[in-house]
């Protein structure tokens, strides 16, 4: 691996200088950044991927649907589509991606939309809502948020990455500073004050950020279209754990505490299954995997028992008030 590295390392500065002077372009107003009369949430992180976005958005989403008439945009990763398109709930993956699929499908009377353009977006959605979540779109420069939010995982902390290709960042890790709130995810279940002081230390926020420490929880009941069952459904069974995401430790190491047996079989985030791969799946009894992969297996997966495990945000402390408030001062 270090060997690996330093074979990278010469890309790894071009990638740095070009993404770093792209920055400074916007930093100086000489590329524009357009504001909105609106409230604008950003929720991204400086990694590739893995630090969950997709559970801070339903989050945000659950505690600001009942006061704003907000709606969701996506980029709508790997969808085949292009341009601007509302998802609808019978909309495709191939349509509008996985995660925005699964936002709509969870809160149907949300506006969620997909654009590869956030302004472009944001311009067809504006008469009709007065908050907007902008989900992944740290990067995306163009548009300047009235708040954002940096994600970055427990495990994998970006002060400790590296920029493209040697390591998973997307930005220098002084692109943290356009942060509004930084959150560490994925934290274990209990975390010491004096491992949350270190963590604090080490991310040196600025005098205007918070930072703010969540984990993961799991649901207490596995989910399919039509049926829902407890956890304790699995533990006479084995059954086969399917995952198409950044990071599965955690819901293994999650899976295996429960005492539960099964077999793993990890893709990559996004993971497109082939014909082959569809067929291979349709030999399993039972089936139990992400909501995100859900999306994508639901339609193609006929003969075998298929079924999700819920997850969501929860902050540390019971911070979550706090977090609320810091997000939505003026």
């Amino acid at each position: 691996m270090k060997l690996l590295r330093k074979l990278l390392f010469p890309f790894a500065i071009l990638y740095w200088g070009v993404t770093a002077l792209r920055n400074k372009f916007y930093d100086l107003g000489w590329l524009q950044s357009k504001a909105y009369n609106f409230p604008v949430i950003c929720v991204g992180n400086l990694s590739t991927g893995g630090t969950g976005k997709s559970p801070m958005i339903e989050f945000l989403v659950t505690s600001l649907k009942n006061d704003w008439k907000l709606a969701v945009l996506s980029r709508g990763y790997k969808r085949k589509t292009k341009g601007y398109k509302e998802v609808h709930v019978g909309s495709t993956v191939m349509e509008v991606g996985d995660e925005p699929l699964q936002f709509k499908r969870k809160f149907p009377d949300v506006t969620v939309a997909v654009c590869e353009d956030r302004q472009t977006g944001i311009e067809k959605l504006r008469n009709t809502i007065d908050l907007l979540l902008l989900d992944d779109a740290y990067q995306h420069r163009k548009v300047r948020p009235s708040k954002t939010i940096l994600l970055t995982s427990y495990g994998d902390l970006f002060v400790d990455d590296y920029i493209l290709p040697v390591g998973n960042l997307r930005e220098p890790k002084s692109g943290a500073a356009r942060a509004d709130i930084i959150i560490v995810t994925k934290c274990p279940e209990t975390l010491e004050d004096s491992k949350m002081k270190i963590i604090r230390k080490r991310l040196n926020p600025k005098p205007y950020q918070e930072v703010f420490f969540t984990k993961i929880g799991y649901g207490s009941e596995i989910k399919k279209e039509d049926n829902s069952e407890t956890l304790e459904y699995l533990k006479a069974k084995t059954f086969t754990l399917v995952t198409g995401i950044a990071n599965p430790k955690p819901l293994v190491s999650f899976l295996k505490a429960k005492g539960l047996k099964f077999n793993h079989k990890a893709y990559s985030d996004h993971h497109d299954f082939s014909t082959s791969e569809v067929s291979e799946l349709e030999q399993e009894a039972l089936i139990l995997t992400t909501e995100k992969d859900f999306m994508r297996l639901q339609p193609v997966i006929k003969k075998a028992e298929l079924y999700y495990l819920p997850i969501a945000t929860e902050f540390l402390e019971g911070a979550a008030e706090d977090f609320m408030s810091k997000l939505m001062a003026n």
